[in-house]
């Protein structure tokens, strides 16, 4: 699962150009020539996912990117910061002293992209959708602690919640909060195929399937955000390879993620080797973990999530396989997010081979244990190569037999949330930028529908964070959750994202196109020198 990396406030200043090029803030909404951004997402209507564009079943990077460009959030992310902004809304605020009570005032003039005039009602009744048709593969998760939607007059929306939550607003600022058209979208029944109907800064113009998806200027939208372009179209790639090139020749404008390359061609560009192309570089926020299903034989025992814990390397992992393009985990939560704390490393330390040896013996476990782990891959990514790192590295001990399965990219989430897979890989990106978002995912709200529970976690320690607005207030609460994740080992943290941009000379807004949640926003991308 990837879901939604780059400028925090702590991290401000830290997205710098690695290679020399002009290019700037500045750029103009009135050119007609599109921006094109490349991509390697996958993107496909399919007998498992029919409504790949339907926010109530739509929870990946890939479709994220898409929705936050399209559709209204009541909030949206700044520019820079974390902090939610209004964009639907004209103002929105806690109406009570115990974060319970949220309270939204739309702005004037709200219209969807068909002319359909958008109200208070269309957004009770996207919230009601998303609650009722509860898709697996969708975030209706993110709102399992709404009660009721109320709607007193078509401007205000009133949210009561079922108990104190101060990272509502956030939640409200991500897809799962996204307005849509009660005369379009029916209210038990996602919306099929490749098509949206918006509010958002862009309408969706064309979207032909592996090939590319083409955007225009919305001129109904009413939001905060300006918009440096016209049009946008994404040009989809099977081969990151064949996307480095098209950005070489200027069949490209700009590509924007983490993992849109293979490290060898980040680090080709980073050494100038790819003619007329900037990469941006930044701290990221995306990470990946090793999953384990502990209702599989050959992962319950808490001996054997100890022993891979004990044996991984981070570093050698991040140096040989990702060229440094990553950086070690030792936690749930990462590197730059408020609260995080080094439980992996307090707890198992250096790589030990012995410390993993002797966790096994002592509970009587017979080597070498036999384990599959599966992964899924796409064209930018290196699941592969890491998967490859990981059997030669368990198996190298002599105390595992691991073998590797690879599975469709379009089934990959489904089957996992089906408990199909006993021992696995995702990458994460935060719905919001904050601790709360990489633990109560894989333990509250539990997406991913593991066996492991934590009432600790569940029933004392997450909730009381929840009641603080102040955040940097909860450090210590998170730091404790992140104490019981190391010990309990439901998942094992490997390595946290940086965040790359790579773009033409002429294209500016590359520092401001990836939000603090990884989103990228299309609107910030223009064209002109400025150098």
């Amino acid at each position: 699962m990837k879901r939604k990396l780059l400028v925090l406030p702590t991290l401000v200043g830290l997205i710098a150009p690695v290679l020399a090029g002009c290019g700037g803030s500045g750029g103009s909404g009135s050119s007609d020539q599109a921006i094109v951004v490349g991509s390697t997402d996958s993107i496909v209507a399919s007998k498992d996912n029919p409504s790949p564009l339907d926010p109530a079943t739509s929870y990946d990077a890939a479709t994220w990117n898409i929705l936050t460009n399209t559709f209204q959030m009541l909030l949206r992310l700044p520019r820079s910061g974390t902090t939610p902004e209004p964009d639907a809304a004209k103002s929105c605020a806690f109406s009570d002293t115990q974060s319970e009570t949220y309270r939204c005032t739309l702005r004037d003039g709200l219209t969807f992209s068909n002319g359909h005039a958008l109200t208070a009602e269309d957004v009770k009744f996207s919230f009601e959708r998303m609650l009722k048709i509860n898709s697996d593969l969708g975030p209706a998760s993110l709102l399992s602690g709404l009660k009721k939607v109320e709607t007193p007059d078509d401007k205000t929306v009133v949210f009561d919640l079922k108990a104190p939550d101060a990272t509502f607003p956030y939640k409200l600022a991500t897809p799962a909060g996204a307005i849509v058209d009660g005369q379009v979208y029916q209210a038990d029944k996602p919306y099929d195929g490749l098509k949206v109907v918006g509010s958002g800064p862009y309408k969706l113009d064309s979207f032909t399937q592996g090939q590319s998806a083409v955007f225009s200027k919305n001129d109904s939208y009413k939001g905060n955000v300006s918009l440096k372009n016209s049009k946008i179209e994404v040009k989809f790639f099977d081969d990151s390879s064949k996307m480095k090139d098209a950005l070489a020749s200027g069949g490209i404008d700009v590509v924007a993620g983490s993992t849109a390359f293979k490290p060898a061609e980040i680090t080709a560009m980073q050494d100038g080797k790819v003619k007329g192309v900037t990469l941006t570089e930044g701290s990221g926020t995306e990470t990946r973990y090793l999953i384990f299903n502990s209702k599989f034989p050959s992962v319950q025992p808490k001996a054997v999530r100890e022993a891979i814990a004990d044996i991984l390397n981070r570093s050698t992992l991040a140096r040989d396989t990702y060229e440094r393009t990553v950086d070690p985990l030792y936690s749930i939560v990462p590197a730059g997010i408020s609260g995080h704390k080094n439980s992996f490393y307090n707890l198992y330390g250096e790589p030990s081979t012995a410390k993993a040896s002797q966790a096994l013996q002592d509970a009587n476990i017979s080597t070498p244990v036999k384990i599959t782990y599966t992964y899924r891959t796409t064209a930018g990514s290196s699941a592969g190569e890491e998967a490859l790192w990981l059997k030669k590295s368990l198996n190298a001990t002599g105390l595992f037999d691991v073998s590797l399965k690879k599975v469709d990219y379009g089934s990959f989430v489904g089957n996992a949330i089906k408990g199909k897979y006993a021992f696995y890989g995702i990458g994460w990106a935060p719905d919001f930028p904050d601790a709360d978002n990489y633990i109560a995912p894989f333990i509250s709200d539990n997406f991913l529908q593991l066996p492991y529970t934590s009432p600790t976690i569940t029933g004392t320690l997450l909730p009381h964070t929840r009641e603080q607005a102040a955040r940097e207030t909860t450090s210590a609460d998170f730091g404790k959750m992140q104490d019981i994740v190391a010990r309990d080992i439901p998942l094992i943290p490997l390595w946290q994202a940086k965040g790359y941009v790579a773009a033409r000379d002429d294209i500016t807004g590359v520092e401001w196109v990836l939000n603090s949640s990884s989103t990228t926003q299309y609107w910030e991308l223009g064209r002109g020198m400025t150098g």
